[in-house]
């Protein structure tokens, strides 16, 4: 925040590609069981580049298009500063080091399979991941607030979500299909009265 003030602070744009590059390969070093926690803090917090409803935007979009959510997300945000150089810079920031880093460990891993603590290691490190994503979520939530559906049907839509999901065992594709639809024609909706 601004002293004194309320305002957030200005936004502000990425100065090239290769600022673009640096600070997507630092997102992706690290990104340990999902790059979205970090990209969410780099994007909005700490560079400032998007506004925390501009990232929720992007990312809804980046989620329903194939392919990697964050990916989908690092392309977008290229194109958005740099066209397609920007979107080629942000992408190899984001693979080409962490591309490097898991060649390394699957032959790490090959090696050490057979004993016991790597397997408890990587349960381990599948709560963590968890707590990652649960925390940025926790974080975009109040982004929600000035969104057309409104907080109420929201967070509706994130518990059918939920339910669908994690508890019945339906389909991602079906329930993002479904879901996705039914809030994008709601939305829809609410803007056009």
């Amino acid at each position: 925040m601004n002293a004194g003030t309320d305002e957030p602070p200005a936004l502000r744009t990425p100065a090239s590609p290769g600022e673009m590059f640096r600070v997507f390969t630092r997102m992706a070093l690290q990104g340990f069981g999902g790059v979205l926690p970090v990209t969410q803090r780099e994007l909005v917090e700490r560079q400032r580049w998007l506004s925390p409803q501009q990232f929720v935007e992007m990312l809804s979009l980046a989620q329903v298009l194939p392919g990697p959510n964050v990916v989908n997300l690092a392309l977008m945000i290229g194109d958005r500063f740099f066209g397609t150089r920007g979107a080629a810079a942000a992408m190899a920031g984001l693979l080409a080091a962490p591309l490097v880093v898991v060649i390394a460990l699957a032959v790490l891993a090959l090696q050490l399979q057979a004993h016991p603590w790597a397997a408890g290691a990587l349960k381990g490190m599948g709560v963590v991941s968890a707590g990652l994503v649960i925390a940025t979520a926790s974080k975009l939530a109040g982004s929600l607030r000035s969104n057309p559906l409104g907080l109420p049907l929201c967070v509706g839509a994130a518990l059918l979500a939920l339910a669908a999901i994690g508890v019945l065992r339906w389909p991602l594709v079906g329930v993002v299909l479904a879901l996705g639809a039914t809030s994008t024609a709601l939305a829809w909706w609410k803007l056009g009265r």
